[in-house]
């Protein structure tokens, strides 16, 4: 019988050790949690600080979309016999420094686009990959500052393509004027003095005038999400038939190291290219275009795909 009782004492110690030592357990787990959040809170206290310091900030994304396609004896199509495929790459990068006295901000933007369709059965049409959609946009801002949300400031903007007709046409913006911030991802310039000068080969159409230029950028970072959207428009002082404008909005969500999905579309509006794409066809319409029977037609692109955060 005393076995018997001295057994069961053994094991009521022990379990009750066991719970006393497991309460001891959650007690230490809990202060080592406390101490993790308490050192977390401290290095991301000092990380804030860093990236409010004053000085030049970095940063791009980019957007690739592709697909390919090959048929050969797909019969229920009209084509077979064919290849195809689709490529896109977009870029966004910035480039500000930001001091007590003055900013400088930079930034670029480029959207390029490859199609390709081969009917394998004849011989007359392309197999390469031929550009369709073709942006780029380096913009260049210098303001002093006045006060906290206004400078002064000078802003360089130039346009073109790269693909097909480089600098022709070829857009570049200089002027004088004001500069507001009225949050730290937002600005918006009012350039009243700016000349916008037009480069090409076809000077019957496009014309270099004097203009105001307004441009509001917002760019920004939302934990995973990356988003940039640029409105830039030059109003024309000498017709209404030589002001443009431009909005490209960006976005890309990370999901994986750095990789994500990324969209970006854009809308643009130029009478001038209106009328150059009409006097290009062939034959050229009856009556001969020209600006007052030439819609000035809304110009859109978008692109979705694969995107990578650097």
């Amino acid at each position: 019988m005393k076995k018997i009782v001295l057994t069961s004492l053994t094991c009521l110690a022990f379990i009750v050790g066991s719970a006393q030592t497991l309460e001891e357990l959650k007690a230490e787990k809990a202060a080592k949690n406390d101490s993790i959040s308490a050192i977390q809170g401290r290095v991301d206290g000092i990380q804030s600080q860093i990236n409010s310091f004053p000085g030049w900030k970095i940063g791009a994304f980019g957007t690739i979309g592709a697909n390919l396609s090959n048929f050969n004896n797909w019969y229920s199509q009209g084509v077979p016999n064919n290849s195809s495929g689709n490529i896109g790459v977009t870029v966004n990068a910035f480039a500000n420094l930001d001091r007590d006295k003055f900013f400088w901000k930079n930034s670029g933007n480029a959207n390029l686009q490859w199609v390709k369709l081969d009917n394998k059965d004849i011989n007359t049409d392309s197999e390469d990959f031929e550009g369709t959609t073709d942006v780029f946009t380096v913009t260049s801002l210098y303001g002093y500052k006045l006060s906290k949300k206004f400078a002064v400031s000078a802003l360089g903007e130039y346009r073109t393509s790269l693909i097909n007709n480089f600098n022709d046409p070829g857009y570049l913006d200089l002027g004088v004027g004001a500069t507001w911030t009225p949050i730290e991802n937002l600005t918006v310039v009012v350039h009243p003095l700016n000349y916008n000068f037009v480069f090409t080969s076809t000077d019957n159409i496009y014309e270099s005038s004097a203009g105001a230029k307004i441009v509001a950028d917002y760019t920004r970072k939302f934990g995973k999400l990356n988003l940039k959207s640029n409105f830039s428009t030059f109003q024309s002082y000498k017709s209404a038939n030589y002001s443009n404008f431009t909005w490209i909005n960006s976005l890309g969500y990370t999901l994986w190291k750095g990789i994500g999905l990324g969209f970006e579309f854009g809308l643009r509006g130029n009478h001038q290219e209106s009328l150059a794409n009409a006097l290009a066809q062939t034959p050229v319409p009856t009556p001969i275009p020209t600006f007052e029977n030439t819609d000035n037609d809304l110009q859109t692109y978008w692109l979705f795909g694969l995107n990578y955060a650097f």
